[in-house]
């Protein structure tokens, strides 16, 4: 069999792994959308370095759009197998991808009014919330830790990853030329201390290992600080400068450990009498599918719903979910706390919230995740002094913030503690993805002080043979 690396392969975002059986079956590790990588995005979406009808089955880790988010477009050129995922990343990549197509006809609709004035052709959307609707009849449920056969060569067994809400490890067991093998992909690495989630399952021993890296070179601030942190942002903006605080946050996940700390605040009577705003009618859906899944929620979490049956809401906490009332929000010239999406600042509304706040001095833009370094996000992170936003040159006088707690990455002490079940000896070959190659390369020279001896950073369409 062979292992090609169509995604996130020295990036972070554009999860895409093929495994191919010598009997020419072919297996998809996530079908994921690279993000915030400037110019090169939209190329890198429109071409798979593969062929999408070949492929006999997709087996998916979790609903981020970097690891689902191009699965209408393999539907849409020419995949008709079946989808494999757990129920709850079932029901949020549903939203996600609806949410996703829409966006993508925006910015087709916005780009298109300026390629016709410059005389050049039409751009198509990657996909429309039509073809979004048509991938979801070929997905298939899989519960945690159940063996489930894809066909008579494949079977998957799913273990919590701790990511988010459904998030998976993937673990294949593939019988080829009278022997067994088995490949774990990590998918997302979650944290052992998260404070809503439980901790990543350990997993049966490995042949071959696809681990993630985002944050392979780092440590994470304390998670029980993120309540301290975040207050301290809002009384800095809102009540010391009178501004807006503006925290871009991804729908599902994030927006769900903020609305919880905002709620942790409250009961603690410390959380200042404001105006806390989500606008996005996407993490809307997210949060009411996060709230449906208690059972995936830690011990401390569980002793909270015995006397807080919605730990995400809290005074002052309001929904924006039409673009009218979103457009409002320019006006409002009160100090509030607006959390929109998307994450990397590179798409959705929050896109809008900054492109009209970024030159006022008393506002803040809050960073509290992982930013590509080319998206919007990303910039403003590294101390940009001007940014397009829109194709217009804005000044950035806003303040710039992050909190490094809330990732729901795992940092190298989590990835090397989910990797810690395996016996190192027995591992064939271990693949880092999901990172960026400096970064790779750090968590690299840590995995071989662990006894991993074949640690390999595959390059973007590399393919390897698997003996």
């Amino acid at each position: 069999m062979k292992i090609a690396f169509h995604g996130a392969a020295r990036v972070v975002t554009g999860s895409k792994h093929l495994l191919t059986l010598d009997n020419g079956k072919k297996y998809l590790l996530d079908c994921g959308m690279f993000q915030g990588m400037g110019t090169q995005t939209d190329v890198l979406n429109r071409n798979w370095g593969f062929t999408p009808a070949q492929i006999t089955s997709l087996i998916l880790s979790h609903a981020h759009v970097d690891h689902c988010g191009l699965i209408p477009k393999l539907v849409k050129d020419g995949f008709g197998g079946k989808i494999f995922c757990t129920p709850a990343t079932h029901e949020l990549t549903g939203i996600l991808l609806e949410d996703s197509a829409g966006i993508q006809e925006d910015e087709a609709k916005f780009a298109n009014k300026r390629r016709t004035a410059e005389g050049l052709p039409y751009l198509q959307p990657l996909y429309t919330e039509e073809d979004a609707k048509r991938a979801m009849d070929h997905f298939v449920n899989v519960d945690y830790d159940t063996w489930h056969p894809i066909d008579e060569d494949v079977q998957v067994l799913y273990t919590d990853a701790g990511h988010i809400i459904g998030s998976a490890a993937v673990h294949l067991k593939i019988k080829e030329n009278g022997r067994e093998t088995h490949l774990t992909f990590s998918g997302d690495v979650g944290r052992y201390k998260d404070v809503i989630l439980r901790s990543p399952e350990v997993f049966p021993q490995a042949d071959y290992i696809l681990i993630e890296s985002t944050y392979g070179n780092s440590l994470h601030d304390p998670v029980a600080t993120t309540p301290d942190m975040l207050l301290g942002w809002i009384r800095h903006t809102c009540l010391g400068k009178g501004g807006k605080l503006i925290i871009p946050a991804f729908s599902v996940g994030r927006t769900q450990e903020l609305l919880f700390a905002l709620n942790q605040l409250e009961e603690e009577r410390r959380l200042p009498d404001l105006d806390y705003y989500v606008d996005s009618p996407l993490s809307v859906a997210a949060t009411e599918i996060v709230k449906s899944y208690p059972q995936y929620f830690n011990k401390t979490i569980q002793k909270v719903l015995e006397t807080d049956k919605n730990p995400f809401a809290f005074q002052g906490l309001k929904y924006i979910k039409s673009v009218e009332e979103s457009k409002g929000l320019n006006y409002h010239d009160k100090p509030c706390v607006i959390i929109s999406a998307s994450g990397m600042a590179d798409a959705g509304r929050v896109k809008h919230h900054i492109s009209n706040s970024i030159e006022n001095s008393r506002n803040t833009i809050l960073l509290v995740g992982y930013c590509e370094p080319h998206s919007l996000g990303g910039r403003l992170m590294a101390g940009a002094k001007e940014v397009h936003i829109f194709g217009v040159l804005h000044e950035v006088h806003a303040e710039v913030g992050s909190i490094r707690s809330m990732s729901a990455h795992g940092d190298y002490e989590d990835l090397t503690q989910f990797l810690a079940c395996q016996d190192p000896k027995q591992v064939k070959a271990l693949f880092i993805v999901h990172g960026e190659y400096e970064v790779q390369q750090a968590f690299q020279a840590r995995l071989l002080k662990k006894g991993f001896t074949d640690v390999e950073i595959p390059e973007l369409h590399f393919e390897r043979g698997l003996s």
